[in-house]
């Protein structure tokens, strides 16, 4: 997942910042989900189902991105998937939009993300949509028990204030706009407003029925806290061994264990071998190395003689890359250079655009 980062910072740093934020997750309720359960199943019974509807879904997602363009022409495109400790699967997905398609002002972003109840009258779908999927909470007074309080509030700071226009963030999302126009919608006993809106795309939570949160990448300086927190790794649990002779001391330090988690749905994704993670366009890191001393990797019953005579081990992916600059027109016209990929270097290695057709 460090790797995945360091490559992604070097899309960042070819095609600029990121211009949307993505995050869908799984309905276990989803008719395609619903109508293959036998009686008395659950969603959480049948993991090969969710992943397999999942990742249906979420190729419908990348086609309405990157092929219908929904939000523009897309440069890059770095997407991870991940599974919620309750096993449901969800994606994290960063777009780079080319130059002349990017969002530049507010009144762009609210052509693109919504964070108020939409008319109950005139979109009542749209409406059970956004109260069934998009409603944060309710937390703080109403519930302090919610998984979102910390130190008695909520780490999303919600709810958020009334806005009549929509603004830039100093350091963090743009404070959309909220207006108090007297919507309100009743979730979970408590009658809530515009405040207690996630963002969201209008046209994509209609078309996809899931908790869709979209959100716009309206400063620079988030874009290290958003690529780790997409690259940020796999699910672990902590837990301890107990022991029944309670005559002895317990050491708590060495009886404190962290484990990594994986969930049915996850097992079921790797089964199935569908991709965790991709970025668009690729990244290869290639082995730096000296003429001639590059790293040779054969089995080990292997006939070095034969090996030698049948093998040319002259040529590495690092010296084709510099041939290809040297001889292919292609690519001196992509003027890839030496002086500009020599940053960040990790391990020995250097990280190289896919320049080449």
């Amino acid at each position: 997942m460090r790797c995945c980062y360091l490559d992604a910072m070097e899309l960042v740093q070819k095609y600029e910042k990121s211009d949307i934020f993505l995050t869908m997750t799984c309905n276990p309720a989803w008719k395609e989900i619903q109508c293959n359960l036998k009686y008395h199943e659950k969603p959480q019974d049948r993991p090969d189902l969710l992943a397999r509807v999942f990742r249906a879904k979420f190729e419908m997602l990348k086609y309405e991105l990157l092929n219908r363009q929904i939000f523009g022409e897309v440069a890059a495109c770095v997407y991870v998937i991940e599974f919620q400790k309750r096993g449901f699967p969800h994606a994290h997905l960063l777009l780079i939009l080319k130059p002349q398609f990017k969002l530049l002002n507010p009144d762009s972003y609210d052509k693109v993300v919504c964070a108020e109840l939409p008319d109950r009258l005139q979109y009542p779908h749209l409406y059970s949509l956004v109260v069934k999927h998009m409603i944060h909470g309710p937390c703080g007074d109403m519930d302090k028990s919610c998984p979102c309080m910390k130190d008695g509030s909520c780490k999303n700071q919600y709810p958020k204030i009334f806005c009549p226009h929509t603004t830039h963030g100093e350091d963090s999302y743009p404070y959309y706009r909220r207006r108090d126009d007297g919507k309100k919608a009743k979730v979970r006993r408590f009658t809530l407003d515009n405040r207690w809106v996630v963002p969201y795309n209008p046209y994509l939570l209609a078309l996809f029925d899931c908790h869709m949160n979209v959100e716009i990448c309206s400063t620079i300086k988030l874009v290290k806290y958003l690529y780790k927190y997409v690259f940020k790794g796999h699910d672990l649990v902590s837990f301890r061994i107990m022991t029944d002779d309670s005559g002895t001391d317990t050491d708590e330090i060495k009886e404190f264990q962290k484990g990594r988690y994986i969930s049915p749905q996850e097992a079921f994704w790797r089964i199935y071998e569908f991709r965790l993670n991709e970025m668009t366009p690729s990244v290869y890191t290639l082995q730096v190395h000296l003429p001639n001393q590059q790293l040779v990797s054969f089995p080990k019953n292997s006939d070095l003689l034969q090996l030698l005579a049948r093998v040319d081990f002259s040529k590495t992916m690092l010296t084709e890359f510099f041939k290809m600059n040297a001889t292919n027109a292609t690519a001196e016209n992509l003027k890839c250079f030496l002086s500009k990929i020599l940053s960040p270097m990790i391990m020995g290695d250097i990280i190289f655009h896919n320049y080449l057709p």
